[in-house]
């Protein structure tokens, strides 16, 4: 996608599509650093459960939920290392890749959250404020899993203006949005829209699922990743962080976005502002949405990990997840969310149909690995 024309000529912009997603980091701009003068670019992009309820939906009021907000929204630049096969003899070159993103402020130490992907593997990493302050951050804790990541900035000096932390709790399809961030770094810009769609899934950069993610129209864009969607009321109810690209690979907008549910967040940011990466319950299996004969739904499996919490249970490939302890099982997407839920070690049960027998199984639930597998 060519780049809009305000923009310096030598800045790229792409998104990395994942699934027909693509997350919203932006590569902004890559510099050789070894002796030839050839560029590597790559681009960080992406892509929240429930707890605290929200005030019924009222109209939004967009500028007065930027004045109050925006003194919170920090731009992101995230310096990485990059090995090229660019060099004499195809051997690898060192290169350094500039990735941009945005994030918010949400404590008075000099916290910030943002997107993991936004800062995962960077060398140096550089938090600007609306005020052109800089400051460098070092990462306090980050979830690839759920794609979460906090940052910590050197407060000295620096009037902080938090963002509160709301719920997707008691909000509804059709309530009012908006986003703050620096799509195609443009930056502190606002776009509005509604909440399209709640409880999807999207998937996170290393294969796993995140639940109950919520669905916008509003604009989002390359850029925009790690920011906040804030509801009328102008609490954080997600995070910014993917896109569908739909079949023409659009780098833009498709009114199609999602964002991470900050209920997700809040239950993780003591852990990662402790530098402990959540752990997050598996239980080891590949399914695919099913409805038998008789209308019955679940979720169909289609592999199960050698030595996984399922196969030490006796699921089989064919089974139909039905139940797992006493949450019921219609989709994969329950299945996914009902797992977000549980807790490596805890013993339950997974009820399966199993050639039209419907068969309870005594499961203690795995510890997710780093990275799913295919």
């Amino acid at each position: 996608m060519s780049a809009p024309t305000q923009f310096p000529p030598s800045r790229s912009r792409r998104e990395w599509a994942l699934g027909g997603l693509a997350l919203l980091a932006v590569a902004a701009l890559a510099v050789v650093l070894l002796a030839t003068g050839a560029f590597a670019r790559r681009t960080r992009t992406t892509v929240v459960t429930r707890t605290v309820s929200a005030p019924a939906a009222t109209a939004l009021n967009a500028a007065a939920i930027y004045a109050a907000a925006n003194p919170g929204v920090v731009d992101i630049t995230a310096h990485s290392t990059v090995s090229t096969p660019f060099g004499p003899f195809g051997l690898p070159r060192q290169a350094q890749s500039t990735d941009t993103g945005t994030g918010m402020v949400v404590d008075g130490k000099g916290d910030v959250l943002t997107a993991d992907h936004v800062v995962a593997g960077a060398n140096s990493i550089t938090v600007t404020f609306p005020n052109g302050a800089t400051r460098k951050a070092k990462v306090l804790g980050g979830d690839a899993a759920t794609d979460v990541a906090v940052l910590h900035v050197n407060p000295s000096g620096l009037t902080l203006h938090p963002l509160t932390l709301g719920s997707l709790n008691g909000h509804r399809v059709g309530d009012p949005v908006a986003v703050i961030g620096d799509p195609f770094d443009v930056q502190r810009s606002l776009s509005t829209g509604v909440i399209s769609g709640l409880d999807r899934t999207i998937s996170a950069l290393n294969g796993y699922e995140i639940p109950h993610a919520l669905q916008t129209d509003a604009a989002m864009n390359p850029g925009n990743s790690g920011g906040p969607v804030l509801d009328a009321s102008g609490q954080v109810i997600g995070i910014a962080d993917q896109i569908a690209t739909g079949e023409s690979g659009s780098e833009s907008s498709t009114g199609v976005g999602f964002a991470v549910p900050v209920d997700i967040v809040r239950s993780e940011l003591s852990q990662l502002e402790a530098g402990v990466t959540p752990a997050h319950a598996d239980l080891g299996v590949a399914a695919t949405d099913a409805t038998d004969a008789n209308g019955s739904t679940g979720a169909l499996v289609g592999a199960v990990s050698p030595g996984g919490a399922a196969a030490k249970a006796g699921v089989r490939v064919g089974d139909t997840v039905v139940a797992l302890g006493s949450t019921r099982i219609d989709s994969t997407n329950a299945l996914v969310a009902a797992l977000s839920a549980g807790r490596p070690g805890e013993h339950t049960t997974v009820t399966v149909v199993r050639g039209g027998r419907r068969l309870t199984l005594n499961v203690t639930l795995a510890k997710e690995p780093t990275a799913a597998t295919s």
